[in-house]
């Protein structure tokens, strides 16, 4: 999918750029599928005691949910007909509509090059791995690129689902696959967890610019403010004379260090499957690499 740049009748849309969204079908004037839509209520950041646990948060236009097949377990061995390439307001990636034979409709990633009139299939068996099938890793041939991956079978696709992303299943040995990950991470995933062939459509969608605030209000996000411009009632780092940096550690609005703390449960190690982290050098069970 290409970029498209307006002429320059703004400072927005001089620095702005939008996709021409020439992989939908009709340029996107598509209406979603009705029976897959549901609706969303917006929190503003608020938990359900009306507290701010995710500030900046807020406003938008109002979405409707497409309702995603992450497991393509229900329809094995039925094939489906792509009945439309389509936009998704609450992700990056494209979504394609799915007609089955038996005339039930679902929704999936649409993969890169996924066209509308091509046949899909998920299964355990005789399906072939061509774009857009999904079948167990066990099943799925070394060095073929992979989306929507499970964690655990039978789960749903939980990894490599944005714009463009993409993995690689290298190997296997035992019960478990080797993938390599996006990220730059390897990782082992058990051969009975499903994946689709191919990479995310809307690759491009990583190259768009904004180019005004008014963009980001409509995604529901609010401005961005620093601690340090903040009156020191509002904020730990707030306060003092000019453009002061702070004079403490850099801290969160209760006070709750920013830099250098660890976040990982103690108790849940999820390190033993990651044989290569996303940084440089080996992966160590139990640390933050």
């Amino acid at each position: 999918m290409g970029i498209k740049q307006y002429k320059p009748t703004s400072p927005g849309r001089r620095g702005g750029s939008v996709l021409d969204w020439s992989e939908l079908t009709d340029k996107g004037r598509v209406k979603p599928q009705k029976s897959l839509l549901e609706p969303i209520k917006k929190s503003g950041g608020r938990n359900n005691q009306g507290r701010t646990t995710a500030r900046f948060r807020g406003g938008g236009n109002k979405r409707m949910y497409r309702k995603i097949d992450f497991k393509r377990n229900r329809k094995d061995g039925v094939a489906a007909t792509v009945q439309s390439i389509e936009y998704d307001p609450n992700r990056s990636a494209n979504i394609a509509l799915l007609e089955y034979e038996d005339g039930e409709k679902a929704y999936i990633l649409a993969p890169k090059g996924l066209k509308e009139g091509e046949r899909v299939m998920a299964g355990t068996e005789k399906v072939e791995p061509k774009l857009g099938n999904c079948m167990p890793l066990r099943n799925i041939p070394q060095g073929l690129a992979v989306h929507n991956i499970e964690l655990r079978p039978g789960q749903g696709g939980k990894m490599v689902r944005s714009a463009g992303a993409v993995a690689q299943l290298n190997s296997k040995e035992g019960d478990y696959a080797f993938v390599s990950m996006p990220s730059g991470e390897l990782r082992k995933v058990h051969l009975d967890c499903r994946a689709t062939i191919g990479s995310v459509g809307n690759s491009d969608h990583s190259n768009v610019v904004v180019g005004k605030a008014g963009r980001n209000r409509h995604r529901g996000r609010r401005p961005h403010n620093r601690g340090t411009s903040m009156n020191p009632v509002a904020h730990p780092m707030g306060g003092g004379e000019g453009r002061r940096g702070g004079g403490r550690h850099p801290c969160g609005p209760t006070g709750k260090l920013s830099k250098g703390g660890k976040t990982r449960p103690k108790k849940k190690p999820s390190n033993n499957l990651i044989i290569r982290g996303r940084k440089r050098g080996p992966h160590v069970s139990g640390t933050s690499r």
